[in-house]
């Protein structure tokens, strides 16, 4: 009785669809009538989605999926939208590529009517509730719902069910180098690194706090210490003149070395001191030992 009342609604969903092609919109006459209607759609027939926020596909995860549907078929519907010559996705991309591969000839789909405007807000929007996508993918989401559906960051923050301070948290992560948002995607450090990191407005030298961070598996909070150390005596000027960026890189160097907080005081016609930080008598003699 199931597949008998799901064939007469495919056959239904065709004919409509043949019967109102300038159904495209959900704000087009006759949408109602489609929206909400879950089909076997040819795959053949359905193209991926030029709005797609993810770049980066797991590819165990997607072998896992392959196998799964395999066995027990497509659970969970794609959603695709309704264009003139078949479909276009806007959610379950990963879904369908395993379904191609499994050698599946249809796969059930949600229909919804949208422009592109629509699509792509749509598609943004599913994307970032997913819990596998990383965070620069979010951030990258974000921006794009800002800058291409014209939402201000309230209007955002509703629509994604997110905080603001949230959002610009992640926003935030796009000012950061290219290398370092590509070892954020990668794993290489978390957000809460990329977030710290970004405190440093030279760009090398976040590049090299970067790699530190990396070479001695820093926590976040190890790297929080260290950005603090450095920028406050890059506060203090004295006279006119600010700690030029070698004497920062410098210092980062020294610190590292020392294992102890290092500051580095330079005067307007370049005089200046080097000042160690030690804890106690030990600390002492162990930096006492390195000078010898």
């Amino acid at each position: 009785m199931a597949k008998q009342a799901n064939s007469r609604l495919g056959r239904g969903l065709s004919a409509l669809l043949k019967d109102e092609p300038s159904v495209i919109s959900a704000s087009d006459k006759g949408a109602d009538k489609l929206v909400g209607n879950i089909v076997e759609v040819d795959l053949k027939k359905i193209k991926t989605n030029p709005f797609q926020p993810r770049t980066n596909f797991d590819k165990n995860a997607l072998d896992d999926l392959v196998k799964s549907i395999a066995v027990l078929g497509v659970i969970q519907p794609i959603t695709v939208r309704k264009i003139e010559d078949g479909y276009e996705l806007i959610s379950g991309e990963r879904r369908f590529r395993a379904s191609t591969i499994v050698g599946l000839e249809t796969i059930p789909a949600y229909v919804r009517l949208a422009n592109d405007q629509e699509m792509l807000e749509m598609a943004l929007v599913e994307n970032i509730q997913r819990q596998d996508l990383d965070a620069i993918e979010i951030a990258l989401s974000y921006q794009r719902l800002l800058d291409e559906i014209n939402l201000t960051q309230e209007q955002l923050s509703h629509r994604v069910g997110k905080d603001r301070a949230s959002i610009s948290n992640y926003l935030r992560l796009l000012k950061l180098d290219p290398i370092i948002q590509t070892g954020i995607r990668d794993g290489m450090i978390s957000m809460g690194h990329g977030r710290a990191i970004i405190a440093i407005e030279d760009v090398d030298m976040q590049l090299e706090i970067y790699e530190k961070v990396i070479a001695e598996n820093m926590s976040v909070r190890e790297t929080e210490n260290l950005i603090k150390s450095l920028k406050k005596p890059a506060a203090k000027k004295l006279g006119k003149g600010e700690l030029p960026n070698e004497y920062k890189k410098a210092q980062l160097f020294f610190t590292d070395h020392f294992q102890s907080k290092v500051e580095i005081k330079r005067s307007a016609n370049g005089k200046g001191k080097i000042v160690i930080d030690f804890k106690s008598d030990q600390d002492f003699e162990r930096l006492r030992k390195l000078f010898e």
